[in-house]
Protein backbone atom coordinates (compact mmCIF):
# COMPACT_ATOMS: atom_id res chain seq x y z
CA UNK A 1 0.00 0.00 0.00
CA UNK A 2 1.27 3.44 -0.88
CA UNK A 3 2.97 5.38 1.93
CA UNK A 4 1.72 8.82 2.84
CA UNK A 5 3.78 11.98 2.81
CA UNK A 6 2.42 14.29 5.48
CA UNK A 7 2.92 17.85 6.62
CA UNK A 8 4.99 17.19 9.78
CA UNK A 9 4.53 18.91 13.12
CA UNK A 10 8.04 20.24 13.48
CA UNK A 11 7.66 22.17 16.70
CA UNK A 12 5.24 22.66 19.57
CA UNK A 13 4.01 25.94 18.13
CA UNK A 14 3.64 24.70 14.56
CA UNK A 15 0.02 24.39 13.42
CA UNK A 16 0.61 24.61 9.68
CA UNK A 17 3.34 24.67 7.08
CA UNK A 18 3.89 26.13 3.61
CA UNK A 19 5.11 24.01 0.70
CA UNK A 20 8.15 25.78 -0.70
CA UNK A 21 9.09 23.35 -3.47
CA UNK A 22 8.94 19.74 -4.52
CA UNK A 23 12.34 18.12 -5.11
CA UNK A 24 10.71 15.22 -7.00
CA UNK A 25 8.38 14.91 -9.95
CA UNK A 26 5.69 12.27 -10.40
CA UNK A 27 7.37 8.98 -11.22
CA UNK A 28 10.78 9.93 -9.79
CA UNK A 29 12.42 7.17 -7.72
CA UNK A 30 12.87 7.93 -4.00
CA UNK A 31 14.94 6.22 -1.33
CA UNK A 32 13.75 6.06 2.28
CA UNK A 33 15.18 9.05 4.16
CA UNK A 34 15.64 11.11 0.98
CA UNK A 35 14.29 14.67 0.92
CA UNK A 36 11.04 14.82 -1.07
CA UNK A 37 10.04 18.45 -0.61
CA UNK A 38 10.91 21.59 1.30
CA UNK A 39 8.45 23.26 3.66
CA UNK A 40 8.38 26.49 5.60
CA UNK A 41 7.25 26.29 9.21
CA UNK A 42 6.35 29.42 11.11
CA UNK A 43 10.06 30.02 11.69
CA UNK A 44 12.40 27.94 9.51
CA UNK A 45 12.67 26.04 6.23
CA UNK A 46 13.13 22.28 6.45
CA UNK A 47 13.07 19.17 4.27
CA UNK A 48 10.42 16.46 4.52
CA UNK A 49 12.04 13.06 4.13
CA UNK A 50 10.51 9.95 2.62
CA UNK A 51 9.25 7.35 5.08
CA UNK A 52 9.55 4.59 2.46
CA UNK A 53 11.32 3.82 -0.80
CA UNK A 54 9.51 3.73 -4.13
CA UNK A 55 8.43 6.32 -6.67
CA UNK A 56 6.48 9.50 -6.15
CA UNK A 57 2.94 8.52 -7.14
CA UNK A 58 0.88 11.60 -6.28
CA UNK A 59 1.38 15.22 -5.37
CA UNK A 60 -1.73 16.49 -3.59
CA UNK A 61 -0.58 20.04 -2.96
CA UNK A 62 1.34 22.58 -4.94
CA UNK A 63 4.08 25.01 -4.09
CA UNK A 64 2.79 27.89 -2.00
CA UNK A 65 -0.04 25.93 -0.41
CA UNK A 66 -0.42 26.42 3.36
CA UNK A 67 -1.60 23.24 5.03
CA UNK A 68 -2.38 22.15 8.61
CA UNK A 69 0.08 19.75 10.21
CA UNK A 70 -0.54 16.06 9.56
CA UNK A 71 -2.30 16.77 6.23
CA UNK A 72 -1.49 14.14 3.59
CA UNK A 73 0.32 15.90 0.73
CA UNK A 74 1.47 12.99 -1.41
CA UNK A 75 2.04 9.27 -1.77
CA UNK A 76 5.07 7.06 -2.41
CA UNK A 77 4.61 3.51 -3.66
CA UNK A 78 5.58 0.91 -6.19
CA UNK A 79 5.85 1.97 -9.80
CA UNK A 80 2.42 1.70 -11.45
CA UNK A 81 0.59 1.44 -8.13
CA UNK A 82 -2.68 3.38 -7.99
CA UNK A 83 -3.78 5.52 -5.07
CA UNK A 84 -7.47 5.12 -4.33
CA UNK A 85 -9.85 8.07 -4.30
CA UNK A 86 -10.48 7.40 -0.62
CA UNK A 87 -6.81 7.69 0.16
CA UNK A 88 -6.47 10.87 -1.85
CA UNK A 89 -9.51 12.42 -0.19
CA UNK A 90 -7.66 12.42 3.10
CA UNK A 91 -5.75 15.41 1.80
CA UNK A 92 -8.85 17.51 1.37
CA UNK A 93 -8.20 19.62 4.46
CA UNK A 94 -8.39 23.26 3.43
CA UNK A 95 -5.32 25.45 3.37
CA UNK A 96 -5.41 27.95 6.20
CA UNK A 97 -3.22 30.76 7.30
CA UNK A 98 -2.78 32.56 10.58
CA UNK A 99 -2.84 35.75 8.58
CA UNK A 100 -6.28 34.77 7.25
CA UNK A 101 -7.43 34.28 10.82
CA UNK A 102 -6.28 37.68 11.91
CA UNK A 103 -7.28 40.22 9.31
CA UNK A 104 -7.12 43.81 10.48
CA UNK A 105 -10.45 45.05 11.64
CA UNK A 106 -11.84 48.45 10.82
CA UNK A 107 -12.42 50.78 13.70
CA UNK A 108 -16.14 51.31 13.61
CA UNK A 109 -16.48 53.09 16.94
CA UNK A 110 -18.19 56.47 16.72
CA UNK A 111 -16.13 58.77 18.91
CA UNK A 112 -15.25 62.43 19.02
CA UNK A 113 -12.45 63.58 16.76
CA UNK A 114 -10.28 64.54 19.73
CA UNK A 115 -10.74 61.17 21.46
CA UNK A 116 -7.78 59.02 22.33
CA UNK A 117 -6.94 56.17 20.00
CA UNK A 118 -6.10 53.99 22.99
CA UNK A 119 -6.53 54.38 26.75
CA UNK A 120 -4.56 51.89 28.82
CA UNK A 121 -5.76 51.01 32.31
CA UNK A 122 -2.87 49.81 34.44
CA UNK A 123 0.82 50.76 34.29
CA UNK A 124 2.44 47.36 34.88
CA UNK A 125 4.51 45.36 32.37
CA UNK A 126 1.55 44.75 30.03
CA UNK A 127 0.12 48.25 30.44
CA UNK A 128 3.11 50.52 30.03
CA UNK A 129 4.51 48.43 27.17
CA UNK A 130 1.11 48.58 25.45
CA UNK A 131 0.99 52.35 25.86
CA UNK A 132 4.47 52.84 24.39
CA UNK A 133 3.78 50.41 21.53
CA UNK A 134 0.50 52.15 20.65
CA UNK A 135 2.29 55.50 20.68
CA UNK A 136 5.06 54.10 18.47
CA UNK A 137 2.34 53.10 16.00
CA UNK A 138 1.16 56.68 15.83
CA UNK A 139 -1.66 56.59 18.35
CA UNK A 140 -2.88 59.28 20.70
CA UNK A 141 -2.52 57.39 23.96
CA UNK A 142 -3.34 57.80 27.66
CA UNK A 143 -2.30 55.60 30.55
CA UNK A 144 -4.27 55.45 33.81
CA UNK A 145 -2.54 54.05 36.91
CA UNK A 146 -3.85 54.49 40.44
CA UNK A 147 -0.51 54.06 42.26
CA UNK A 148 2.63 54.35 40.16
CA UNK A 149 3.81 52.74 36.96
CA UNK A 150 5.76 49.52 37.05
CA UNK A 151 3.06 47.23 38.45
CA UNK A 152 3.76 44.22 40.60
CA UNK A 153 7.05 43.47 38.81
CA UNK A 154 8.81 46.72 39.59
CA UNK A 155 7.06 47.71 42.83
CA UNK A 156 6.26 44.52 44.73
CA UNK A 157 7.65 41.52 42.85
CA UNK A 158 10.53 40.74 40.52
CA UNK A 159 12.78 43.70 41.13
CA UNK A 160 12.46 44.19 44.94
CA UNK A 161 12.99 40.49 45.61
CA UNK A 162 16.05 40.40 43.39
CA UNK A 163 17.74 43.08 45.48
CA UNK A 164 17.14 40.84 48.51
CA UNK A 165 18.35 37.74 46.66
CA UNK A 166 21.60 39.55 45.85
CA UNK A 167 22.09 40.22 49.56
CA UNK A 168 21.58 36.51 50.24
CA UNK A 169 24.10 35.66 47.51
CA UNK A 170 26.72 37.95 49.08
CA UNK A 171 26.22 36.26 52.45
CA UNK A 172 26.39 32.81 50.85
CA UNK A 173 29.67 33.64 49.13
CA UNK A 174 31.12 35.04 52.35
CA UNK A 175 30.12 31.88 54.20
CA UNK A 176 32.11 29.73 51.79
CA UNK A 177 35.04 32.09 51.36
CA UNK A 178 37.22 30.28 53.91
CA UNK A 179 37.07 27.05 51.87
CA UNK A 180 38.69 29.00 49.02
CA UNK A 181 41.41 30.43 51.24
CA UNK A 182 39.85 33.82 51.81
CA UNK A 183 39.82 34.36 55.55
CA UNK A 184 37.88 37.17 57.15
CA UNK A 185 38.94 38.20 60.63
CA UNK A 186 35.40 37.87 61.95
CA UNK A 187 32.78 35.53 60.49
CA UNK A 188 29.86 37.29 62.16
CA UNK A 189 27.62 39.80 60.34
CA UNK A 190 24.79 42.20 61.05
CA UNK A 191 21.99 43.33 58.78
CA UNK A 192 20.82 46.92 58.67
CA UNK A 193 17.26 46.35 57.50
CA UNK A 194 16.55 50.08 57.27
CA UNK A 195 19.37 50.34 54.74
CA UNK A 196 18.37 47.10 52.98
CA UNK A 197 14.79 48.31 52.53
CA UNK A 198 16.09 51.74 51.50
CA UNK A 199 18.36 50.24 48.84
CA UNK A 200 15.43 48.20 47.52
CA UNK A 201 13.27 51.34 47.38
CA UNK A 202 16.03 53.23 45.58
CA UNK A 203 16.23 50.55 42.87
CA UNK A 204 12.44 50.52 42.52
CA UNK A 205 12.29 54.31 42.29
CA UNK A 206 14.99 54.39 39.63
CA UNK A 207 13.13 51.91 37.47
CA UNK A 208 9.62 53.32 37.93
CA UNK A 209 10.90 56.83 37.22
CA UNK A 210 12.55 55.46 34.11
CA UNK A 211 9.28 53.96 32.91
CA UNK A 212 7.44 57.23 33.57
CA UNK A 213 10.13 59.02 31.57
CA UNK A 214 9.75 56.60 28.67
CA UNK A 215 6.00 57.21 28.59
CA UNK A 216 6.55 60.96 28.60
CA UNK A 217 9.11 60.71 25.80
CA UNK A 218 6.51 58.97 23.63
CA UNK A 219 3.86 61.60 24.40
CA UNK A 220 1.64 59.31 26.47
CA UNK A 221 -0.72 61.27 28.74
CA UNK A 222 -0.53 59.86 32.28
CA UNK A 223 -3.37 59.97 34.83
CA UNK A 224 -2.37 58.99 38.35
CA UNK A 225 -5.73 57.85 39.70
CA UNK A 226 -8.15 54.94 39.60
CA UNK A 227 -9.97 54.40 36.32
CA UNK A 228 -13.06 52.31 35.57
CA UNK A 229 -14.48 51.19 32.24
CA UNK A 230 -18.01 52.45 31.59
CA UNK A 231 -20.79 50.60 29.80
CA UNK A 232 -20.35 52.84 26.72
CA UNK A 233 -16.61 52.03 26.53
CA UNK A 234 -15.17 55.15 28.07
CA UNK A 235 -12.79 55.38 31.00
CA UNK A 236 -14.13 57.19 34.08
CA UNK A 237 -11.45 58.52 36.43
CA UNK A 238 -11.84 58.76 40.19
CA UNK A 239 -11.90 62.55 39.79
CA UNK A 240 -15.05 62.23 37.65
CA UNK A 241 -13.38 63.04 34.35
CA UNK A 242 -14.27 60.75 31.47
CA UNK A 243 -11.75 59.83 28.78
CA UNK A 244 -13.26 59.16 25.39
CA UNK A 245 -11.35 56.60 23.37
CA UNK A 246 -11.59 54.36 20.35
CA UNK A 247 -10.03 51.32 22.07
CA UNK A 248 -9.29 50.32 25.67
CA UNK A 249 -6.48 48.11 26.89
CA UNK A 250 -7.30 46.86 30.39
CA UNK A 251 -4.03 45.69 31.93
CA UNK A 252 -5.27 45.44 35.50
CA UNK A 253 -2.52 43.10 36.66
CA UNK A 254 -2.82 40.92 39.74
CA UNK A 255 -3.04 41.04 43.51
CA UNK A 256 -2.00 38.77 46.35
CA UNK A 257 -4.20 35.67 46.62
CA UNK A 258 -5.87 35.16 49.96
CA UNK A 259 -7.66 32.18 51.45
CA UNK A 260 -10.26 32.15 54.22
CA UNK A 261 -8.11 30.81 57.06
CA UNK A 262 -8.96 31.94 60.60
CA UNK A 263 -6.42 34.47 61.85
CA UNK A 264 -4.96 35.28 58.42
CA UNK A 265 -5.57 39.00 58.99
CA UNK A 266 -3.29 39.19 62.06
CA UNK A 267 -0.47 41.72 61.74
CA UNK A 268 2.15 39.01 62.23
CA UNK A 269 0.87 37.18 59.16
CA UNK A 270 2.58 38.81 56.18
CA UNK A 271 1.93 38.76 52.44
CA UNK A 272 4.50 38.80 49.64
CA UNK A 273 3.84 42.55 49.45
CA UNK A 274 4.23 43.45 53.13
CA UNK A 275 7.27 41.27 53.85
CA UNK A 276 9.32 43.45 51.50
CA UNK A 277 8.98 46.40 53.89
CA UNK A 278 9.87 44.47 57.06
CA UNK A 279 12.38 46.56 59.02
CA UNK A 280 13.70 43.75 61.21
CA UNK A 281 14.94 40.23 60.56
CA UNK A 282 12.55 37.79 62.27
CA UNK A 283 14.09 35.09 64.40
CA UNK A 284 11.74 32.57 62.83
CA UNK A 285 9.42 32.58 59.80
CA UNK A 286 6.71 30.12 58.76
CA UNK A 287 6.23 30.27 54.99
CA UNK A 288 2.86 29.06 53.75
CA UNK A 289 3.29 27.96 50.15
CA UNK A 290 6.29 26.32 48.50
CA UNK A 291 5.87 27.94 45.10
CA UNK A 292 8.15 30.50 43.49
CA UNK A 293 7.55 33.34 45.94
CA UNK A 294 7.61 31.10 49.00
CA UNK A 295 10.88 29.42 48.00
CA UNK A 296 12.57 32.71 47.14
CA UNK A 297 11.57 34.24 50.49
CA UNK A 298 12.66 31.10 52.32
CA UNK A 299 16.08 31.30 50.62
CA UNK A 300 16.47 35.00 51.41
CA UNK A 301 15.51 34.89 55.08
CA UNK A 302 17.43 31.66 55.68
CA UNK A 303 20.52 33.49 54.43
CA UNK A 304 19.66 36.43 56.69
CA UNK A 305 19.79 34.05 59.67
CA UNK A 306 16.07 33.38 60.19
CA UNK A 307 14.88 29.89 61.11
CA UNK A 308 12.53 29.05 58.22
CA UNK A 309 9.78 26.43 57.96
CA UNK A 310 7.89 25.89 54.69
CA UNK A 311 4.39 24.38 54.68
CA UNK A 312 3.28 23.29 51.20
CA UNK A 313 -0.01 21.63 50.27
CA UNK A 314 1.44 19.71 47.28
CA UNK A 315 3.81 16.78 47.63
CA UNK A 316 6.85 18.75 46.45
CA UNK A 317 8.18 22.29 46.45
CA UNK A 318 7.70 24.09 43.14
CA UNK A 319 5.14 21.48 42.04
CA UNK A 320 4.96 22.95 38.54
CA UNK A 321 8.65 22.29 37.93
CA UNK A 322 10.53 19.23 36.70
CA UNK A 323 10.27 16.65 39.49
CA UNK A 324 14.03 15.97 39.70
CA UNK A 325 14.69 19.66 40.23
CA UNK A 326 12.02 19.94 42.93
CA UNK A 327 13.59 16.98 44.70
CA UNK A 328 17.09 18.43 44.33
CA UNK A 329 15.85 21.71 45.79
CA UNK A 330 14.37 19.90 48.78
CA UNK A 331 17.77 18.31 49.42
CA UNK A 332 19.57 21.63 49.14
CA UNK A 333 17.09 23.49 51.37
CA UNK A 334 17.31 20.75 53.99
CA UNK A 335 21.13 21.03 54.00
CA UNK A 336 20.73 24.75 54.65
CA UNK A 337 18.53 24.07 57.67
CA UNK A 338 15.15 24.94 56.18
CA UNK A 339 12.37 22.71 57.52
CA UNK A 340 10.03 21.48 54.78
CA UNK A 341 6.55 20.10 55.37
CA UNK A 342 4.88 19.00 52.13
CA UNK A 343 1.41 17.55 51.66
CA UNK A 344 0.23 19.58 54.68
CA UNK A 345 -2.60 22.07 54.93
CA UNK A 346 -2.77 25.11 57.20
CA UNK A 347 -5.89 25.20 59.40
CA UNK A 348 -5.52 28.49 61.30
CA UNK A 349 -3.26 31.25 62.58
CA UNK A 350 -3.28 32.47 66.18
CA UNK A 351 -1.32 35.66 66.58
CA UNK A 352 0.04 37.00 69.84
CA UNK A 353 2.05 40.12 70.61
CA UNK A 354 5.41 38.65 69.62
CA UNK A 355 4.66 35.42 67.75
CA UNK A 356 2.17 33.55 65.61
CA UNK A 357 1.08 29.95 66.01
CA UNK A 358 0.31 28.10 62.77
CA UNK A 359 -1.89 25.04 63.12
CA UNK A 360 -1.70 22.51 60.29
CA UNK A 361 -3.80 19.45 59.53
CA UNK A 362 -3.53 16.76 62.16
CA UNK A 363 -3.33 19.36 64.89
CA UNK A 364 0.43 19.97 64.68
CA UNK A 365 1.52 23.51 65.43
CA UNK A 366 4.47 25.63 64.33
CA UNK A 367 5.40 28.79 66.20
CA UNK A 368 7.12 31.61 64.36
CA UNK A 369 7.89 35.23 65.02
CA UNK A 370 6.25 35.90 61.67
CA UNK A 371 4.28 33.93 59.10
CA UNK A 372 4.23 34.59 55.37
CA UNK A 373 1.26 33.59 53.21
CA UNK A 374 2.60 33.16 49.67
CA UNK A 375 0.06 31.10 47.79
CA UNK A 376 0.26 32.98 44.52
CA UNK A 377 -1.53 35.88 42.87
CA UNK A 378 -4.95 36.36 41.25
CA UNK A 379 -6.19 38.87 38.62
CA UNK A 380 -7.06 42.30 40.01
CA UNK A 381 -10.54 43.01 38.65
CA UNK A 382 -10.98 46.37 40.37
CA UNK A 383 -10.95 48.26 37.04
CA UNK A 384 -13.76 46.22 35.47
CA UNK A 385 -16.36 48.92 36.11
CA UNK A 386 -19.65 48.51 34.26
CA UNK A 387 -18.50 46.01 31.65
CA UNK A 388 -19.92 42.51 31.37
CA UNK A 389 -16.99 40.49 30.07
CA UNK A 390 -16.74 36.73 29.64
CA UNK A 391 -14.78 35.36 32.59
CA UNK A 392 -13.29 31.99 33.47
CA UNK A 393 -12.62 31.46 37.19
CA UNK A 394 -12.13 35.18 37.83
CA UNK A 395 -9.84 35.50 34.80
CA UNK A 396 -10.75 37.63 31.79
CA UNK A 397 -11.22 35.49 28.69
CA UNK A 398 -9.23 36.79 25.70
CA UNK A 399 -8.39 35.44 22.25
CA UNK A 400 -4.89 35.29 20.79
CA UNK A 401 -5.22 38.96 19.79
CA UNK A 402 -5.72 39.71 23.51
CA UNK A 403 -9.24 40.94 22.73
CA UNK A 404 -12.00 40.26 25.25
CA UNK A 405 -15.57 39.17 24.52
CA UNK A 406 -16.38 42.90 24.03
CA UNK A 407 -14.99 44.25 20.75
CA UNK A 408 -12.41 46.96 21.17
CA UNK A 409 -11.53 46.01 24.76
CA UNK A 410 -8.23 44.18 25.18
CA UNK A 411 -6.92 42.54 28.37
CA UNK A 412 -3.23 41.55 28.26
CA UNK A 413 -1.07 40.42 31.19
CA UNK A 414 -1.93 38.89 34.55
CA UNK A 415 -5.56 39.95 34.25
CA UNK A 416 -6.23 37.06 31.83
CA UNK A 417 -4.25 34.51 33.85
CA UNK A 418 -2.65 32.87 30.80
CA UNK A 419 0.95 33.34 31.92
CA UNK A 420 1.43 35.42 35.06
CA UNK A 421 5.00 36.41 34.27
CA UNK A 422 6.28 39.91 33.52
CA UNK A 423 8.02 38.97 30.28
CA UNK A 424 4.87 37.22 29.00
CA UNK A 425 2.94 40.37 29.92
CA UNK A 426 5.40 42.48 27.89
CA UNK A 427 4.59 40.48 24.75
CA UNK A 428 0.84 40.36 25.45
CA UNK A 429 0.86 44.14 25.90
CA UNK A 430 2.65 44.68 22.58
CA UNK A 431 0.21 42.43 20.72
CA UNK A 432 -2.82 44.08 22.33
CA UNK A 433 -1.53 47.53 21.34
CA UNK A 434 -0.82 46.50 17.75
CA UNK A 435 -4.33 45.10 17.36
CA UNK A 436 -5.90 48.11 19.05
CA UNK A 437 -4.14 50.25 16.45
CA UNK A 438 -5.65 48.26 13.60
CA UNK A 439 -2.90 45.73 12.96
CA UNK A 440 -3.35 41.97 13.06
CA UNK A 441 -1.05 40.14 15.43
CA UNK A 442 -1.41 36.96 17.45
CA UNK A 443 0.48 36.16 20.61
CA UNK A 444 2.34 32.86 20.89
CA UNK A 445 2.83 31.80 24.51
CA UNK A 446 3.91 28.24 23.76
CA UNK A 447 7.55 28.95 24.63
CA UNK A 448 7.87 31.15 27.72
CA UNK A 449 10.91 30.69 29.96
CA UNK A 450 10.51 30.95 33.71
CA UNK A 451 13.03 31.37 36.52
CA UNK A 452 13.20 30.97 40.26
CA UNK A 453 15.89 33.11 41.86
CA UNK A 454 17.44 30.80 44.43
CA UNK A 455 21.03 29.90 45.29
CA UNK A 456 21.54 28.30 42.81
CA UNK A 457 18.90 29.50 40.37
CA UNK A 458 16.28 27.48 38.52
CA UNK A 459 15.33 28.04 34.89
CA UNK A 460 12.70 26.15 32.93
CA UNK A 461 11.09 26.24 29.48
CA UNK A 462 8.88 23.78 27.67
CA UNK A 463 7.61 20.42 28.81
CA UNK A 464 8.71 18.43 31.83
CA UNK A 465 9.68 14.81 31.24
CA UNK A 466 6.30 13.62 32.57
CA UNK A 467 4.39 16.05 30.33
CA UNK A 468 6.50 15.10 27.31
CA UNK A 469 5.90 11.37 27.79
CA UNK A 470 2.19 12.00 28.07
CA UNK A 471 2.23 13.93 24.78
CA UNK A 472 4.85 12.09 22.73
CA UNK A 473 5.20 8.66 24.32
CA UNK A 474 8.88 7.83 24.50
CA UNK A 475 11.29 10.76 24.56
CA UNK A 476 15.05 11.22 24.76
CA UNK A 477 16.42 12.65 28.01
CA UNK A 478 19.85 14.18 28.44
CA UNK A 479 21.48 15.44 31.63
CA UNK A 480 24.73 17.07 32.55
CA UNK A 481 25.73 17.84 36.16
CA UNK A 482 27.46 21.09 37.08
CA UNK A 483 29.91 18.99 39.09
CA UNK A 484 31.38 18.11 35.68
CA UNK A 485 31.52 21.67 34.38
CA UNK A 486 34.86 23.48 34.55
CA UNK A 487 33.46 26.98 35.16
CA UNK A 488 31.18 25.70 37.93
CA UNK A 489 34.03 23.82 39.61
CA UNK A 490 36.30 26.86 39.48
CA UNK A 491 33.51 28.97 40.99
CA UNK A 492 32.61 26.45 43.66
CA UNK A 493 29.06 26.25 42.28
CA UNK A 494 28.72 22.57 41.51
CA UNK A 495 25.17 22.00 42.78
CA UNK A 496 22.58 21.07 40.17
CA UNK A 497 22.34 20.01 36.55
CA UNK A 498 20.84 20.72 33.16
CA UNK A 499 18.18 18.35 31.90
CA UNK A 500 16.84 18.40 28.35
CA UNK A 501 13.85 16.58 26.86
CA UNK A 502 14.09 15.73 23.16
CA UNK A 503 11.44 14.43 20.77
CA UNK A 504 13.01 11.30 19.16
CA UNK A 505 11.91 11.66 15.52
CA UNK A 506 13.26 15.08 14.58
CA UNK A 507 15.38 15.59 17.74
CA UNK A 508 13.24 18.60 18.56
CA UNK A 509 14.12 20.14 21.91
CA UNK A 510 10.81 20.23 23.77
CA UNK A 511 11.92 20.95 27.32
CA UNK A 512 14.93 22.38 29.17
CA UNK A 513 15.28 22.52 32.95
CA UNK A 514 18.27 23.99 34.73
CA UNK A 515 19.17 23.96 38.41
CA UNK A 516 22.50 25.63 38.79
CA UNK A 517 24.53 28.83 38.44
CA UNK A 518 23.21 31.46 36.00
CA UNK A 519 20.17 29.31 35.19
CA UNK A 520 17.94 32.37 34.82
CA UNK A 521 20.26 33.67 32.10
CA UNK A 522 20.99 30.36 30.37
CA UNK A 523 17.34 29.38 30.03
CA UNK A 524 16.94 32.17 27.49
CA UNK A 525 19.41 30.43 25.16
CA UNK A 526 17.26 27.31 25.33
CA UNK A 527 14.06 29.30 24.77
CA UNK A 528 15.51 31.08 21.73
CA UNK A 529 16.68 27.83 20.16
CA UNK A 530 13.35 26.14 20.87
CA UNK A 531 11.49 29.07 19.33
CA UNK A 532 13.69 28.76 16.23
CA UNK A 533 13.06 24.99 16.23
CA UNK A 534 16.79 24.22 16.26
CA UNK A 535 17.09 20.48 16.95
CA UNK A 536 19.17 19.02 19.75
CA UNK A 537 21.79 17.54 17.40
CA UNK A 538 22.57 21.00 16.02
CA UNK A 539 22.86 22.39 19.58
CA UNK A 540 25.15 19.51 20.52
CA UNK A 541 27.34 20.33 17.51
CA UNK A 542 27.44 24.07 18.23
CA UNK A 543 30.77 25.20 19.65
CA UNK A 544 30.26 26.80 23.06
CA UNK A 545 32.89 28.94 24.74
CA UNK A 546 35.05 27.28 27.38
CA UNK A 547 34.94 27.47 30.29
CA UNK A 548 31.31 28.55 30.58
CA UNK A 549 28.27 27.34 32.44
CA UNK A 550 26.38 27.08 29.16
CA UNK A 551 28.67 24.29 27.97
CA UNK A 552 26.54 22.08 30.23
CA UNK A 553 23.55 22.79 27.96
CA UNK A 554 25.46 21.60 24.91
CA UNK A 555 26.63 18.52 26.84
CA UNK A 556 23.09 17.68 27.99
CA UNK A 557 21.85 17.79 24.39
CA UNK A 558 24.72 15.50 23.38
CA UNK A 559 23.85 13.18 26.26
CA UNK A 560 20.26 12.91 24.98
CA UNK A 561 21.76 11.58 21.72
CA UNK A 562 24.20 9.30 23.62
CA UNK A 563 27.31 11.10 22.40
CA UNK A 564 28.35 13.27 25.30
CA UNK A 565 32.14 13.49 25.47
CA UNK A 566 32.50 14.61 29.08
CA UNK A 567 30.38 11.94 30.76
CA UNK A 568 31.50 8.36 31.43
CA UNK A 569 30.50 5.72 28.92
CA UNK A 570 27.09 4.32 29.72
CA UNK A 571 26.40 0.62 29.99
Amino acid sequence: MAAEIIMPKAGMAMDEGTIVRWYKEIGDPIEQGEAVLEILTDKVNMDVEAEASGVLLVQLAKEGDVLPVFTVIGFIGAEGEEVSAAQAAVSAAPAVSKKDQAEPEANQEAVASDAYDVVVLGGGPAGYVAAIKAAQLGGKVALVEKIRVGGTCLNRGCIPTKTYVKNAEILEHAKHAASRGILFNDASFELDMEKIVGYKDQVVNTLTSGVAGLLTSYGVDQYNELGLITADKKVRLASGQELETKKIIWAGGSKVAQIPIPGIDHERVLTSDTILDLKEVPESLVVIGGGVIGCEMAEIFNAYGTKVTIVELADELLPMMELEISQALRTQFTKKGITILTGRKVEKFEGQADKVTVTIDGGDTIIGERALVSIGRVPDLSGLGELDLEMNRERVVVDDKMETSVKGIYAPGDINGRHMLAHAAFKMGEVAAANAMGHAELVDLSIVPSAVYLLPEIGSVGLTEAEAKKKYGEVLVGKFPFSGNGRALASGETVGMIKVIVEPKYFELIGTHIYGPAAAEMINEAAALMAAEVPADIIADTIHGHPTYSEAFMEACADALKRCIHLPKKA
